[in-house]
């Protein structure tokens, strides 16, 4: 089957080896944009739209993350991009690990945001299926429209409160067949340690401080595995690190570029 191609954003031009952004669920591109700001001038950075989310469709695709960083590398190829820095938060970190792993020749360097390598509990994975079916059910996102409150860490709650109508803004303007296409694949995701213990370049892991989807545990888990990684515990953040401490999140990132770039 021939992988579809995305909607590829350029948040950024520049030159180079661009950094590639992979967003969370359920969100897209726009995510990033607190990020971009605060990154370097001249670093070239993209965002795409995984299927099913923002502007890509599902393509036909069936709900595999390993299909999902397929569409990601067409897409790269399809922009004439020999090789990318790919940075992915919670299901963007599940893609950036299946991009490494099935194709090596297009990553220089990997960032893992919020993210794990390991596989989701019976409970978790159930939850998955039903969400699933529930926003399949009712066409609507009924299902998921207490995530703000999960995603954002009680500091932001209690000082970054504007940020809570723009993450249920995101959401909501999602389509009930990529949340449901999505939530299948995360529930039949791999355990990947193994991907980030193999992997010979460069990797940053972030992760808010007050994350409790993917706490503290699972990034020191990544770090642990891997031969070159970088731990970063962004205080006063929950699982969006990148929206809620944005400058902190784009220091990381602008470094693990620079040490994946000098290699």
């Amino acid at each position: 089957m021939t992988s579809p191609t995305l909607a590829c954003h350029v948040l950024r031009d520049g030159a180079g080896v661009p950094l590639l952004l992979l967003h969370a669920f359920p969100f897209d591109h726009r995510m990033w944009a607190p990020v971009v700001t605060h990154l370097p001038d001249g670093l070239r950075v993209l965002a795409v739209d995984l299927p099913g989310h923002g502007h890509s469709d599902l393509g036909g695709i069936p709900p595999s993350l390993d299909a999902a960083a397929d569409a990601v590398y067409a897409t790269m190829r399809a922009q004439g991009e020999g090789n990318v820095v790919v940075a992915g938060l919670s299901m963007g970190g599940y893609v950036a690990l299946a991009l490494a792993d099935r194709h090596p020749d297009l990553v220089h360097g990997v960032g893992l945001l919020d993210t794990k390598s390991t596989v989701d509990p019976d409970e978790v994975r159930a939850n998955r299926l039903e969400i699933a079916r529930t926003v399949e059910d009712t066409q609507t996102l009924d299902a998921v429209k207490g995530m703000p409150a999960k995603v954002l860490g009680p500091t932001s709650h209690l000082e970054r409160r504007s940020l809570y109508p723009t993450v249920d803004h995101w959401i909501r303007s999602q389509s009930p067949a990529g949340v449901a296409w999505a939530q299948r694949a995360m529930a039949a995701r791999p355990d990947r340690t193994h991907v980030v213990a193999e992997f010979d370049g460069p990797v940053a892991i972030v992760v808010g401080a007050e994350d409790q989807i993917t706490p503290v545990a699972d990034a020191k888990h990544l770090a642990a595995a891997s031969r070159d990684a970088t731990l970063t515990i962004v205080p006063n953040a929950g699982h969006l690190s990148a929206v809620e401490e944005p400058a902190a999140v784009a220091a990381v990132l602008a470094a693990l570029h620079t040490r994946a770039t000098r290699r």
